[in-house]
């Protein structure tokens, strides 16, 4: 199974590393998930020249930073569309200026890739579009853990009766 760490970056505070950080020991660790953690990849595709100065093309040089933020773009949809099994995605109260988060989960929710989405904010303070792409929504991180946990048990119980008949 891959997860995909869904939420603001560019915006966030921590560039939206924490959360990440705290959740990601879970997801391997108890859930034998693997993870992506695009907050953690900021090489994805990109040339050491254009990791190195993408953010300031931003501001420098319109047309370069465009061409280099679309190659973002491409991969981290297509790893959605073609490898992820399901996504988390943290929504907190700085995460407004987010573009990438709402396309990430509307992708997701069409090819009916569950969104779990984990906000403090009361449902009437998160757009609808984001509410309308989510299949479950939880207040808190301990909250969700506990979801995954009973809903993966029985499939982590399974591969590790899998890996035991290899040896």
């Amino acid at each position: 199974m891959l997860v995909y760490l869904c939420g603001p970056i560019e915006f966030a505070e921590d560039g939206g590393r924490l959360w990440r950080r705290k959740l990601a020991p879970f997801l391997r660790e108890q859930l034998g998930h693997r993870v992506y953690d695009p907050a953690e990849d900021e090489k994805k595709n990109l040339s050491e020249e254009e990791a190195a100065n993408f953010r300031e093309w931003k501001s420098t040089d319109t047309e370069r930073f465009r061409r280099v933020i679309r190659k973002i773009i491409a991969f981290d949809l297509d790893l959605i569309e073609n490898q992820a099994d399901y996504l988390i995605c943290y929504w907190g109260s700085a995460s407004a200026q987010s573009g990438g988060t709402s396309a990430e989960i509307t992708l997701a929710y069409r090819k009916g890739i569950p969104v779990y989405l984990v906000t403090p904010l009361p449902a009437a303070a998160i757009s609808g579009w984001m509410l309308g792409c989510s299949d479950r929504v939880f207040c808190s991180i301990e909250e969700l853990k506990e979801f995954l946990t009973a809903r993966f048990a029985g499939e982590k119980q399974t591969q590790l009766g899998k890996d035991r008949q290899r040896l």
